[in-house]
């Protein structure tokens, strides 16, 4: 049985494979001395939104799903981590978990509602469920309104390892992210992941094979949106902070942004569209309200000059897959 798929030839596999690991490899090592130049804390940040945006890139990049709302799943793992670590004095891996686990149910319950529409349809559909649940944070008593859930405990990972050291709190966030990354990858290149790639490329095709495949885009949703809450739930965790920016809809926006810029469908593209919209926000933060103008001029660059983005220009040039 075959599907939509281009076929790959084993030498140009073999080439790619072997890119993908080399640029692993490298990025690892960057990311681990990476500490010794650069502000921990944004490392930290750049690092959870680059999970963020490869959860999202697995929904959008790989099955062509475009959610406005990704910032729903993002949020309230935020929101449940910083309270069962604050409010039920959870360890952090069982704060960051329940985080995860209650963007895994939402993302069932708000995919079920979805996946039935497609186009403009599904991603409108996404984002008044995003606004909704927003309101409902302004309003919740847990949540905190305005003032959101501040002064989080990191605690101690395991009972033992103080997670108030820069250093460990890095290292775990550092571990969630590849860890993350790999089974984003894992099942990106699995027979399922190929799936999604058919569907992507031509629905009505998968379905005529036999493919039931609003069944294969909820998975990949459901999927998706509990990546994201990993990625939310340890934000918390690092800002000891859970607030109404992680759940409006600008999150949903900047998330679009990172997967864009660094390039939809490739691997390595949401880590570098990720870091680089970060570090705008970081470093140019001082010219106030032009930060939005300044990022959206960059953002049409990219379009109008990196059409797949920043990797997937890189590997169309060096005819690599990353």
């Amino acid at each position: 049985m075959t599907t939509a798929a281009t076929p790959v030839t084993a030498p140009a596999a073999q080439t790619s494979s072997r890119s993908v690991v080399a640029a692993f490899v490298v990025m690892v090592v960057l990311l681990l001395i990476a500490p010794v130049f650069i502000y921990p804390l944004f490392l930290m940040k750049a690092l959870c939104f680059a999970l963020f945006a490869c959860a999202f890139n697995l929904l959008l990049g790989y099955v062509g799903l475009l959610s406005f709302g990704h910032a729903l799943y993002f949020g309230w793992a935020s929101y449940v981590s910083a309270y069962a670590a604050k409010a039920w004095g959870f360890n952090p891996e069982f704060a960051i978990l329940a985080g995860a686990l209650t963007a895994t149910v939402l993302g069932l319950i708000a995919g079920s509602l979805a996946i039935r529409r497609q186009g403009i349809y599904f991603a409108m559909i996404t984002l008044a469920l995003a606004q909704m649940m927003y309101f409902f944070a302004v309003q919740a008593p847990f949540t905190g309104g305005e003032d959101g859930i501040q002064a989080v405990p990191r605690g101690y990972l395991f009972g033992f390892i103080n997670l108030n050291d820069p250093v460990n709190m890095y290292g775990l966030v550092l571990a969630i992210f590849l860890a993350g990354f790999l089974m984003i990858y894992r099942i990106i290149h699995s027979p399922f992941g190929e799936v999604l790639k058919a569907i992507r490329e031509n629905e009505t095709r998968a379905i005529s094979l036999g493919y039931k495949t609003e069944r294969y885009k909820l998975v990949a949703f459901v999927l998706s949106a509990g990546f994201a809450g990993l990625a939310g739930g340890t934000k918390a965790i690092v800002f000891q902070l859970a607030s109404l920016t992680d759940v409006d809809w600008p999150m949903s926006g900047e998330v679009v942004l990172m997967a864009l810029v660094g390039g939809l469908g490739t691997v390595f593209g949401p880590v570098v569209g990720a870091v680089v919209v970060v570090a705008m926000q970081n470093y140019l933060a001082q010219a106030g309200q032009w930060v939005l103008v300044i990022q959206g001029v960059i953002f049409v660059a990219c379009v109008l000059l990196f059409r797949r983005g920043i990797v997937g220009e890189l590997a169309n040039r060096l005819r690599i897959k990353l």
